[in-house]
């Protein structure tokens, strides 16, 4: 996976990252190296030729673990042909390997020194983010073929363990002869190559990355080995393509989007050491590659029609890792989902709360929406009823600790300033939260969109209670709630004289009064009322929020407006697919198509990928999407992205067992089908051709009177 100036390789969390030519010269500061398990265990890898380093001429993306890099020595001058050429085979599988191979193109015979220089800093990746030192005192040592680089604190231990094949030589006839051995040191290992003309050399290395003993109260002691082989990787990915959706469409665009998607899903999986096989989205390359409660949650909303054996695993790792107890430094609560889970350094010693860390104010809720989502198209009663109890924290979790002002509502304020988050909710940076004016607030703090959440949480807790966990009690008593937060909500949060919601409300309960995006996800949680719908939509896709390529984070002319602003500006993906969806749901068929149009059209100027974020520059000012300077590729919710979007493009519910689709189709796009998708009633495929309504199944058509009448109650009820 190639970025500019930097090439990833990855399988779930264990991810290198190199330059062009695939060396790591890694500065304490640069997420370059390989790293596993949030260390990074190599800092140096560095191809060398008769002491001079390589120049790439081609990098080939076979597959997301495995990368190909053609490389030739400096000849001084273009005018010069070189006569020698290397080939770097990379993959992440099994831990990491590489294949060297040299050509001598050349009748001249040759001797070579090929030289790997090694070195690892095992740095925790938040010594890395936080400009860190280490602690604890590096060893190295030598046996045989082996080179093991470690470090050790306390009872803490990394060790990197490389390993150098026998070398074989193939002459100009095709015969192959042993090669010397590799003369190792304690900084890399060199190679003395006498090659023959047009004759070949190669060699094999295998670098495992080791966890030995830990500190504190995490008693793990692994290995990163998997036993998979390349064959096994690739069966794997062919699976998981086959196993998805196929997709029909007009737009080749779209198509190649649609299969990047489901690559860079697969390469995001990650399996927590408790969970198996089984794997869940990881958050994205490459600061995040481990469990969080909320990106983890979305994205696998977002590929519920697509994989939705991440979402069933996404909420039983959740739900065994939910607080139990209360702790200020993780900021956990009895019942509350957590945000992050770590497993360096910092985290065994206790110097970061992420074991696992519970800063966020939206994951419990969230939580509690995807297990009644995933229930409505996967049928899987089971799981629900296996996680009653844990529903049942989550929603005392919002009623009991979330409410820190006493007035019903979902607040959140860090009971561990030094090294929690301070905003907790989906805009997380310092400055995320502001006024118009561009003062920021006091905490404790409560973003509408986290009582959306909640709004959501408790009407599809309450179906649950009724039609799964036979309590009906429980579920008049969740619908009662829901009814009382939606009408305070829009009292208290209603800006009349500028017809949106308010970001938030301070510690005070004054209005927080700058226009956002978060005003989308209100339209996705079903909180708003339909009679001020109208007035959102206009906001989301006027020309202060709305970009042209998608909806910015924060509006221009806000004080804090910057089209180049973490969460003050940008284009999230992620963020316009829920407002799509949210669009859909409050009948807004055309708008959605709208942004789901600018956000595929940005896709394509990814070459398929959406990175994490993107300038937020009107459309009219540049010929395409601005990259976000430090944005994460693959991140899971945009790879989520185009998923999600497709979704909503053709209007994909699960109502009883039943798919049910109403496509709307941005203009462009003729034809569009999703075949064999999964859920409750089997596969059924999904059909839309401009924006003409079609049904998955042509048993539906009997239910269409019936659901008319439906969304008629719903809307009644909702307004």
């Amino acid at each position: 996976m190639t970025t500019t100036g930097s090439v990833s390789t990855l399988d779930g969390n264990t991810f290198v990252v190199s330059d062009t030519a695939g060396d790591i010269d890694a500065s304490p500061t640069e997420p370059n190296g390989l790293f596993s398990w949030d260390t990074r265990y190599l800092s140096r890898w560095v191809l060398t030729l008769d002491g001079h380093r390589l120049n790439p001429l081609s990098t080939d993306d076979l597959h997301y673990f495995e990368t190909r890099f053609f490389l030739v020595p400096g000849t001084g001058t273009v005018y010069v042909d070189a006569t020698l050429s290397i080939i770097r085979r990379r993959e992440v599988v099994d831990g990491f390997r590489e294949e060297l191979t040299i050509l001598n193109h050349s009748a001249t015979p040759v001797t070579l020194s090929l030289r790997l220089d090694a070195a690892a800093d095992f740095a925790d990746l938040f010594e890395v983010k936080d400009h860190l030192k280490k602690k604890g005192k590096y060893y190295t040592r030598i046996d045989g073929n082996l080179l093991l680089l470690g470090y050790e604190r306390q009872t803490y231990r990394r060790e990197t363990l490389i390993n150098t094949a026998v070398s074989t030589h193939v002459d100009a006839h095709g015969q192959p002869t042993d090669a010397p051995a590799a003369a190792i040191d304690e900084h890399g290992i060199t190679y003395t190559v006498h090659l023959g003309g047009h004759s070949s050399w190669t060699t094999d290395l295998h670098v495992r990355c080791s966890l030995w003993g830990w500190a504190a109260n995490q008693r793990v002691t692994a290995r990163t080995e998997t036993g998979h082989t390349r064959k096994d990787m690739e069966e794997d990915l062919d699976e998981w393509i086959a196993g998805a959706p196929k997709l029909e469409c007009d737009w080749e665009p779209l198509k190649h989007t649609y299969r990047r998607s489901l690559t860079d899903l697969a390469a995001l999986r990650f399996a927590p050491m408790t969970s198996g096989e089984r794997t869940l989205p990881a958050a994205g390359l490459p600061w995040f590659m481990t469990m969080f409660g909320r990106d983890s949650i979305l994205t696998s909303l977002q590929a519920l029609p697509y994989a939705p054996s991440l979402a069933a695993t996404t909420l039983a790792e959740l739900g065994a890792r939910q607080g139990s107890r209360i702790d200020d430094f993780r900021d956990e609560d009895p019942g509350k989902i957590l945000h992050e889970m770590r497993y360096g350094e910092l985290t065994a010693f206790e110097e970061r709360p992420h074991s696992p860390y519970y800063g966020s104010a939206d994951s419990t809720a969230l939580f509690l929406i995807l297990l009644d989502e995933y229930e409505r198209w996967s049928g899987d009663t089971k799981l629900v009823r296996d996680l009653e109890f844990e529903a049942r924290a989550a929603l005392n979790w919002i009623d009991q600790y979330a409410d820190l002002r006493g007035d019903g509502y979902v607040w959140y304020q860090t009971r561990n300033p030094d090294t929690g988050l301070e905003n907790q909710c989906w805009k997380d940076s310092w400055d995320s939260i502001s006024y118009s004016d561009g003062r920021l607030p006091g905490f404790p703090r409560a973003t509408c969109e986290l009582q959306g959440y909640a709004y959501d949480a408790k009407k599809r807790a309450a179906r649950l209670a009724r039609t799964v966990w036979h309590d009906p009690t429980l579920a008049d008593a969740l619908d009662e709630q829901a009814a009382d937060l939606k009408r305070r909500f829009n009292r208290d949060f209603w800006i009349e004289d500028r017809k949106y919601y308010a970001l938030a409300l301070d510690a005070d309960g004054s209005q927080v009064d700058t226009l956002s995006s978060n005003i989308g996800h209100l339209l996705w949680s079903g909180i708003v009322e339909r009679r001020r719908a109208h007035h959102i939509v206009e906001h989301l896709l006027g020309p202060r929020l709305y970009s042209g390529w998608g909806i910015r984070t924060l509006a221009e002319g806000e004080e804090r407006y910057n089209p180049v602003g973490y969460h003050v500006g940008t284009v999230w993906p992620f963020d316009n697919s829920f407002i799509a969806w949210g669009l859909r749901r409050y009948g807004y068929k055309n708008e959605a198509a709208r942004v789901a149009a600018g956000i595929l059209d940005a896709a394509e100027f990814f070459n398929g990928r959406l990175p994490e974020a993107f300038c937020g520059y009107d459309r009219a000012v540049t010929k395409y999407p601005v990259p976000y300077p430090t944005a994460c590729s693959p991140q899971a919710w945009s790879t989520g992205t185009p998923l999600l979007l497709l979704g909503t493009m053709l209007g994909l519910q699960a109502v009883d067992e039943h798919l049910v689709v109403d496509p709307a189709l941005p203009v462009g796009i003729g034809h569009l089908a999703l075949l064999d998708v999964p859920g409750r009633w089997g596969h059924r495929d999904a059909y839309g051709r401009g924006r003409v309504q079609v049904r998955a199944d042509d048993r539906l058509r009997k239910l269409r009177p019936q659901l008319s009448t439906l969304q008629t109650l719903v809307n009644r009820r909702e307004s």
